[in-house]
């Protein structure tokens, strides 16, 4: 399997931004022209980028397809994007735009045999899922919808063998309390995702620090990792976390341009 890294840009408000545990009220802010991110992280040799709207993702009604439309046409880059996807005219909306890959949160939870209709629809490859969890009190996995800030009714472990069974193959999981905070993916967690089903292309997110942990998402059998804060702060390098996925790829990267916080 294949393994890809997606380095992320959350928007809120115009500016890049990072949550820390998806708190709308723990919010740092990093640039004020997230395009200008979009094709530093193309320079550095990225092939997808997650695209979030942290204002959509709250309140609903996609707000970044201008940045999208300019991204796809000016960077080359692949997006998967999404925020706000409340109906099939939000999909076809950012696939308009240009989105590569639609991605699906609280109506993934909320409304999940409606999601898997178009997963039939348009096809495995297009659109994505993302399951953000926090582990409740009694040790079960819970989802968390609306910008993390209302929680799901069901499991995460039903909605992932939901989906598994469903045709979903690419899956986005977040663990919640460790988003922003550095402290490592949730590698067991991604362990059990991976039993629940088996097929799904996982992709971590939340958490990332360093390269070991590109490389302990990969050999825990993840497809992906999404790489945010430590790539804004300049913890960990785009260049070598990309060589990691593709090592022939470091022998063919173009100079570096990324610098200090922008890396």
């Amino acid at each position: 399997m294949s393994f890809v890294v997606y380095p992320a840009i959350d928007v809120r408000d115009g500016r890049v931004v990072r949550l820390t545990q998806g708190d709308y009220a723990r919010e740092t802010r990093y640039r004020n022209d997230p395009f200008g991110l979009a094709r530093d992280y193309a320079d550095a040799g990225a092939r997808w980028l997650h695209l979030v709207d942290l204002d959509a993702a709250r309140a609903g009604g996609y707000t970044l397809s201008r940045l999208l439309l300019r991204i796809k046409a000016e960077t080359g880059l692949l997006v998967q994007t999404g925020g706000g996807v409340r109906g099939e005219g939000d999909v076809e909306k950012l696939f308009a735009a240009g989105a590569d890959r639609v991605v699906i949160g609280s109506l993934a939870v909320d409304e999940r045999k409606r999601v898997a209709e178009w997963l039939l629809r348009y096809g495995e490859e297009k659109i994505a899922v993302a399951l953000d969890a926090r582990c409740a009190k009694d040790g079960r996995w819970r989802p968390a919808t609306h910008g993390w800030t209302q929680p799901g009714r069901t499991s995460l472990g039903e909605l992932v063998r939901f989906y598994g069974r469903g045709g979903l193959r690419h899956l986005l999981c977040t663990d919640i309390d460790r988003d922003g905070m550095l402290a490592g993916p949730n590698l067991s967690l991604y362990g059990l995702v991976r039993e629940w089903a088996p097929n799904l292309a996982v992709q971590a997110s939340g958490g990332a620090r360093g390269i070991e942990d590109v490389e302990g998402a990969r050999a825990v059998g993840c497809a992906g990792i999404v790489l945010g804060k430590a790539l804004l702060d300049g913890r960990m390098d785009l260049r070598e976390a990309l060589a990691i996925a593709s090592p022939l790829l470091r022998a063919h990267l173009p100079p570096p341009r990324l610098q200090g916080g922008r890396g």
